[in-house]
């Protein structure tokens, strides 16, 4: 249930200003949330990944800002966006050679998946203050869960989570509602008790698909597409927008 409040403004991903009704989450316990692009700014890494990778194969690198736009679909299309050397992946691609270069990918990043990763500005406090407020926290991303825990570890964020799924933790991940479904089901919880909040068309989608209510983020790898166009509940440029319409669960 929403209590509707004052206007929000906001600039979306193509740069221009929209205003939105700025909303109070009420009756609600407990929020889901997506890791890279949401949390944490994971592209440093994943860009040395891929030049590592590249490189190994005798294949030009390219700088981190080019590596950026192709982030958001998981390793597999990464790579082989980075061996097209394009957001569209080319249909000449050899599979067999694609693979070669996700495991070189996949093993240069296991060992270096959180050495320029940061958090992104204000969420370490907003999750702080989340959890004094009474919710209880999760994150469901389409990130292997392998690693997952060395990053949420080394940033010192694991201990605000309850539950975090991988896209290896269950048979389907994201758009598909099932992760979030495993969370509700562990938690004895609906979907008008959760919302979920992401970075990418993914996040939104599979809430809308378990009429889930959503937070959408401008900031993170949306490939340029604008986030609204898939009505989350509320759109915010900057995580700590969070703490204006999540209200204390706490008496008093």
């Amino acid at each position: 249930m929403l209590k509707l409040a004052s206007a929000q403004i906001y600039r979306n991903s193509l740069g221009s200003f929209m205003s939105i009704q700025h909303v109070i989450f009420n009756n609600k316990s407990d929020l889901i949330f997506d890791l890279d692009g949401t949390l944490v700014d994971s592209v440093p890494d994943l860009a040395a990944a891929v030049n590592d990778m590249l490189s190994r194969l005798s294949l030009a690198s390219f700088p981190e800002e080019t590596i950026r736009g192709w982030v958001g679909n998981g390793a597999k299309t990464l790579v082989e966006r980075a061996l097209s050397g394009s957001g569209n992946i080319s249909s000449t691609l050899d599979s067999d050679y694609a693979k070669q270069a996700l495991d070189i990918f996949l093993e240069y990043y296991q060992r270096q998946a959180c050495v320029k990763t940061s958090l992104y500005a204000g969420v370490e406090m907003a999750l702080s203050a989340l959890v004094d407020r009474g919710y209880t926290l999760h994150i469901v991303t389409n990130k292997p869960l392998i690693f997952v825990d060395p990053i949420v570890s080394h940033l010192n964020i694991k201990q605000y989570f309850t539950h975090i799924l991988g896209a290896d933790s269950l048979p389907k991940k994201k758009p598909d509602p099932m992760p979030l479904a495993y969370v509700m089901k562990q938690q004895r919880v609906s979907a008008g008790n959760c919302v979920m909040i992401g970075d990418s068309h993914n996040d939104i989608l599979a809430a809308n698909a378990i009429e889930m209510e959503s937070v959408g983020l401008t900031y993170g790898y949306n490939y340029g597409e604008d986030i609204s166009l898939h009505n989350p509940t509320v759109v915010f440029e900057n995580f700590d927008g969070l703490l204006s319409v999540f209200p204390s669960l706490k008496e008093g």
